[in-house]
């Protein structure tokens, strides 16, 4: 947590707001290929990158 926190100390200090969006779509896409790791669906997911 406490990475987070710094994370977002630099970010609001720096005025590096566009860098939110960023995180949050790399995070939801390593979410997405892990948890598509052995399913059926992975064939699927990996045409859309």
């Amino acid at each position: 947590m406490s990475f987070l926190a710094e994370l977002w100390s630099f970010m609001r200090t720096r005025k590096k707001y566009w860098l939110l969006p960023v995180l949050v779509m790399m995070v939801v896409f390593g979410g997405l290929v892990v948890l598509s790791q052995g399913s059926a669906v992975a064939p699927f997911i990996y045409t859309i990158f």
